[in-house]
């Protein structure tokens, strides 16, 4: 066995030789340092480039959780703001019976004794279908008083998902500059640096899907 050194840039070889002096058919070619750094660059690029495409499958996840978000809130809104106009409604027609039910039994007492019975009759009747839809109008407000609270606890539970949503996008988007800064400079510290902006954007997505944690400053 030989060490013999072929061409310009002095690649190794060895060969298995039965002493002629050169490299043999059975020759093996060590690959030259400027070759090992270059595959070395080739897979740090790779590794970046892949890490980079997970940033974007992240970040394109977290933009529709930030719309949807935004959007279910706008939707709650305008439901409420729907449920207590509503409410209102039912409200205005409550008071008008009840001030009906105020001036038949005022017109009842003013008639006193000289009332007849069948007008006392018909007054009664009256007063007794005022109090009635009063009583409907009452219970049916606060049934949709109930669906609109319930529609503005949906709209601040998503008013306070949309800032995380929206953090996590910064985020996500500076991790992948930085990313792309990494490959271009071939620099670790930086490609380091991403990570952990994604992680923390990643972190941040999350929550807005399912608010397990509260940072103060986020909230109204």
């Amino acid at each position: 066995m030989k060490w013999a050194w072929t061409g310009q840039f002095s690649r190794k070889c060895i060969s298995l030789s039965d002493n002629s002096g050169g490299c043999g058919m059975a020759e093996i070619e060590l690959p030259e340092v400027e070759e090992l750094e270059e595959k070395k660059f080739d897979s740090f690029t790779r590794r970046v480039a892949l890490t980079t495409a997970v940033y974007a499958v992240f970040l394109a996840i977290t933009a529709l959780g930030g719309n949807n978000a935004m959007k279910e809130m706008l939707l709650a809104q305008q439901e409420a703001a729907n449920k207590w106009a509503h409410y209102q409604a039912k409200v205005q027609r409550e008071n008008l019976y009840r001030s009906q039910q105020i001036l038949g039994k005022l017109q009842l007492l003013s008639l006193g004794k000289d009332a007849s019975p069948q007008a006392r009759g018909e007054i009664e009747k009256a007063l007794a279908h005022m109090a009635a839809q009063e009583e409907r109008y009452k219970k049916e407000k606060e049934e949709i008083a109930v669906e609109a609270r319930e529609f503005e606890k949906e709209r601040d539970l998503n008013r306070d998902k949309d800032p995380y949503f929206d953090y996590a996008e910064v985020l996500l988007q500076i991790a992948i500059v930085m990313s792309s800064v990494a490959i271009l400079s071939s620099s670790r510290p930086i490609y380091g640096a991403s990570l952990g902006f994604a992680l923390l954007g990643i972190l941040l997505s999350i929550n807005g899907f399912t608010l397990w944690a509260k940072v103060p400053f986020l909230h109204h």
